[in-house]
């Protein structure tokens, strides 16, 4: 089974309570949503593996610890998952960056892949799949599927925002998947809608609605 890490952090709840305000603004919405993502890939990233190197301070030698093994790359769900990525690439801008787009079949009610672009060399990176909203879990569960296609092996998953149903979904479907996320809410209402969450994140990001 996979793990769930839940941030109480108080500068991630702080800005995550301005988030779900109705009245947040555009600008500023969006400009918090990238700051906490910021502050939830410091830990997302905490395990990563590094390695000793032989460098030459001002002052002398010294040795010091970088970066080792498999890069990184970020996958956000469009459209909402957007919102997240400059936040992410501002502590590590080397990551590489692919995107996949999901839709709801109206019949069937299947995640369908509408657009998909991964980097080339992606099953060789730690990647972390992007997206505010976890609620049913279909599309994060699609998309992780689709990018394991690929032949990724190491995945996370990274929400600020969820639902019970969500997380078991991902848990049931990927249980290799590990969860990061900022909030746990209570419930899904009748259209699906994280309660009480903070809305459509996709149309407040992008002033849409």
């Amino acid at each position: 089974m996979s793990t769930v890490t839940v941030f109480d952090h108080p500068l991630i709840q702080h800005k995550l309570s301005i988030i779900r305000n109705k009245d947040t603004g555009v600008k500023e919405f969006r400009e918090l949503v990238s700051e906490v993502a910021s502050l939830m890939c410091y830990e997302v990233t905490r395990n990563l593996e590094t390695e000793a190197i032989e460098i030459e301070t001002p002052v002398g030698p010294a040795t010091v610890r970088q970066l080792a093994g498999k890069k990184l790359a970020i996958v956000p769900i469009l459209r909402a998952g957007l919102g997240m990525v400059d936040g992410i690439l501002q502590l590590i801008p080397s990551a590489k960056v692919g995107h996949i787009g999901l839709f709801r079949d109206p019949e069937t009610l299947e995640p369908v892949k509408y657009y998909c672009k991964m980097p080339n060399d992606i099953a060789n990176r730690d990647v972390i799949v992007i997206d505010p909203m976890l609620a049913t879990g279909g599309s994060a569960s699609a998309a992780i599927t689709f990018i394991k296609e690929y032949g990724c092996k190491s995945i996370k998953l990274m929400n600020l925002i969820g639902a019970p149903e969500g997380i078991a979904r991902i848990q049931a479907d990927h249980p290799d998947v590990d969860i990061y996320i900022a909030a746990i809410d209570a419930r899904l209402n009748d259209h699906g809608y994280i309660v009480p969450g903070l809305g459509d994140a996709g149309d407040r990001i992008f002033g849409t609605k």
